[in-house]
């Protein structure tokens, strides 16, 4: 039913996923993939929260008179949150760039 989709019912070879590590390639141990799973859960926890008090500082009305959020504050935090992402995006790029120049 699914095969097309998930890559069952085609006769091409199986893509290996993004980001994945090529056969032949060392893999970390497992205490390595623990620090690092646990470091890129820090990470983003971090920016959840930076996120989080930047654009309810900047778009919620600080007056609880309703329980929703009006139709300004809820734009302006859709458009918070994707402008944080997109200049995220952005530097990290161009830090990547950089660091790739660098080697």
């Amino acid at each position: 039913m699914f095969g097309g989709v998930f890559g069952g019912g085609s006769s091409k070879p199986a893509q290996p996923m993004p980001g994945a590590m090529p056969p032949g390639q060392a893999q970390l141990d497992p205490n390595a993939q623990l620090a690092a799973a646990e470091q890129e859960m820090e990470m983003v926890t971090d920016m959840f929260a930076r996120l989080n008090d930047l654009c309810y500082k900047k778009c919620l009305i600080q007056r609880y008179s309703d329980e929703e959020l009006t139709k300004a504050e809820s734009v302006c935090a859709d458009r918070c949150v994707a402008k944080y992402f997109q200049v995220n995006r952005e530097v990290g790029d161009k830090l990547a760039k950089m660091s790739a120049a660098k080697q």
